[in-house]
């Protein structure tokens, strides 16, 4: 007992909720193998650092020798979840489904062992529902059910339109649990109205409900909406490590310190303790930042990585040397002068227009230490042209 208890500890550190932990502590004790399910559509081909807090509680139940299941939702990415959204999402085509899992299984195996991983795509039992089938799932819920979910009761008030696909996403998430007979099933805290439908439809079908477990949404670099590609404010797996450090050590203080308890695991007597030195000016907060950047990416790349990333850091962005920024290749019968968000296209510093005009209006394009405060400057450039776009990327001209 003392040693289930231990791993129900183990287990439960770092979560947000636990449904139920009755329930959990029961299948513990069985001794049985369980099948543990982590689904995520490929709605981009990138993981992020958000979404290593989950796969991180994964790896624990891996790490117990328990089945863990990846779910790749090829399917429920052409409806488009509608966690957090206001208005109806596009769906994705087919062959953007499939672009984007081509990285999935390299980035997700930085945390997992890849050995040690089921991969199931829910189009598996999804594709073959006939009708008949699908109408007895949507008979197992009512509507009352599905409109009591912030998102559309809020899109209800506000007479934004939901469409029918919408209602049925979280019946085929929650369906994804039935044709798994998974016991547990893991998920951010936005995931748990979905989550929650998979412990309904189980009970429907006279299996015994999946505990729930949900761990705490990432803020992004920005500091206040959860950390998502779509909104430019993410670290990304498959990023560089120089570009995942460089962009760590941009954020807040405050964020800092949120960074080290759920992506390094700081207790709450750390942390305060982290918070104090910096109030008194006993510790200055980059020393404490540049050691929050280099144990995240030398834990989800490596300590050479993280080593080449800081030196390069410093060298850039303290000593001030350029030899070290990133080279950019422009023909010399480019045009010239260039618009200066074509130059920042060219650069892949931004891939729109209105992207380049936020960046210019708060003053994070630098061109030779000089602050381009124009949308409409044109940049005569030339070779060894320094160019520093927001606070974590340098470049260099040749």
């Amino acid at each position: 007992m003392k040693k289930i208890e231990e791993i129900f500890q183990k287990i439960k550190s770092g979560t947000s909720q636990i449904i139920s932990e009755s329930e959990l502590l029961k299948k513990l004790e069985s001794g049985k193998k369980l099948k543990v399910k982590l689904g995520m559509d490929p709605t981009s081909p990138d993981l992020h650092l958000g979404h290593a807090i989950v796969l991180e509680k994964m790896k624990d139940f891996q790490d117990l020798g328990h089945e863990v299941i990846f779910l790749i939702g090829d399917f429920t990415a052409r409806i488009g979840d509608p966690t957090g959204k206001s208005k109806t999402r596009p769906p994705l085509s087919e062959e953007e489904i499939k672009n984007h899992t081509k990285t999935y299984f390299e980035q997700v195996s930085k945390i997992l062992d890849p050995k040690k991983i089921a991969i199931r795509y829910n189009s598996e039992w999804l594709d073959k529902l006939t009708s008949k089938e699908i109408v007895k799932i949507c008979g197992q819920v009512t509507l009352a059910q599905l409109t009591e979910r912030d998102d559309f009761a809020n899109r209800i008030k506000t007479n934004q339109p939901i469409g029918m696909h919408e209602l049925l996403y979280p019946l085929f998430q929650g369906y994804d649990s039935v044709a798994l007979k998974a016991d547990i099933e893991l998920g951010g805290t936005d995931q748990t109205f979905n989550l929650i439908m998979g412990r309904h439809l189980q009970e429907k079908d006279n299996q015994t409900p999946q505990v729930v477990i949900t761990t705490p949404l990432l803020e992004g670099l920005d500091g206040t909406m959860k950390m998502s590609k779509s909104l430019g404010n993410s670290v990304g797996l498959a990023e560089s490590a120089n570009d995942a450090y460089g962009k760590l050590m941009s954020i807040s203080d405050q964020l800092m310190l949120r960074y080290f308890e759920l992506l390094l695991g700081k207790n709450k007597n750390e942390i305060h303790l982290m918070r104090h030195e910096m109030d008194i000016d006993k510790v200055n907060p980059i020393l404490f930042k540049k050691l929050m950047a280099y144990e995240i990416v030398k834990k989800y790349w490596s300590e050479n990585d993280a080593e080449k990333a800081q030196e390069n850091f410093i060298n850039l962005f303290q000593k001030k040397d350029y030899s070290a920024a990133q080279e950019i290749l422009i023909q010399k019968n480019a045009e010239n002068p260039l618009w200066i968000v074509d130059l920042l296209k060219l650069l892949n510093v931004i891939k729109t227009s209105s992207e380049a005009k936020r960046l210019i209006e708060e003053g994070a394009i630098k061109i030779d230490e000089e602050i381009i405060s124009d949308f409409k400057a044109k940049i005569n450039w030339k070779s060894g042209m320094i160019i520093k776009a927001g606070k974590h990327k340098i470049f260099k001209i040749k």
